[in-house]
């Protein structure tokens, strides 16, 4: 398949062109070393899909991600990613993966939220987010948004830098838990949705529920060490994404074993910078 690719070099899209590659997949880059970003007409004429990953924020940051130009943040990724899906539409692409995020999700409720869950954003990065979606569900071709929880991995992907270094000088670290999922499952979700015949227009992709003290006892573990750990975060307000579409297609993430796995890869990562 001939697949467009956005954000190839960002956090997410890094990945997605390796397993794009990997499955077989012709991939075209679309990025400022082509001459294109957000907002340009896009050269979509031949492909079969689009996976559109690119997002401009300020760096390190989503929620929150518009810094002191939220007309510009509207501007680059809501009417650039209309723009984007619209010339799909024309060049007669046949299927839309759109990297979309949790944060459509924030005014729900703590529990458990459906693949279906209509959006409720608070932030303006949520709300760019959501708008973007409906007006890809409302295009002549097949459209899937993809809502995804924080992403962790190495190189880029690699976000616990700091706490774990903050862990490593034992300076005091705050509870927190939060839902993460590994780049490279992300990937592979992403090739699961374009191969699928009918995917739904919203599918969540999550996987773990992660207490930092739990991770940073992984630390400890690997590393032979008992430094203090955090106390225990309040997981009753937590928004847990039901990925019931995605395992019911046979995605399988790699779970808290596999980012156990994943520990020593992250604290080279995070110490030999």
């Amino acid at each position: 398949m001939r697949v467009a690719l956005t954000g190839a070099g960002g956090i997410v899209g890094s990945f997605a062109r390796r397993a794009l590659l990997a499955a077989g997949h012709a991939v075209t880059v679309l990025d400022r070393d082509s001459g294109w970003r957000l907002g340009l007409p896009a050269p979509l004429r031949g492909q079969d899909a689009l996976v559109h990953c690119a997002f401009a924020h300020a760096p390190g940051r989503y929620r929150g991600g518009e810094g002191d130009d939220p007309q510009g943040f509207v501007t680059a990724n809501l009417d650039g990613s209309r723009r984007l899906f619209d010339d799909a539409a024309r060049a007669g692409v046949g299927r839309v993966l759109f990297l979309s995020s949790r944060a459509v999700h924030d005014g729900h409720p703590a529990g458990l939220l459906p693949d279906d869950l209509p959006a409720r954003p608070t932030s303006l990065y949520g709300e760019v987010k959501a708008r973007a979606e409906e007006h890809l569900s409302n295009l002549p071709l097949t459209g899937c948004a993809i809502r995804a929880t924080g992403v962790y991995g190495p190189g880029p992907a690699m976000k616990w830098t700091a706490l774990f270094r903050d862990h490593l000088a034992q300076r005091p670290v705050a509870p927190r838990i939060g839902t993460e999922l590994h780049a490279e499952d992300l990937a592979a979700a992403l090739i699961l949705l374009l191969d699928h015949p009918r995917p739904p227009a919203t599918v969540n992709a999550s996987d773990i529920a992660l207490d930092r003290r739990v991770l940073l006892g992984m630390v400890n573990d690997v590393l032979g060490r008992d430094l203090p750990l955090p106390d225990a975060a309040d997981a009753d307000t937590l928004r847990v994404l039901d990925c019931a579409f995605l395992r019911h297609a046979g995605w399988r993430p790699r779970g808290l074993d596999g980012l156990r796995r994943e520990i020593p890869r992250l604290l080279d990562a995070a110490t030999n910078l």
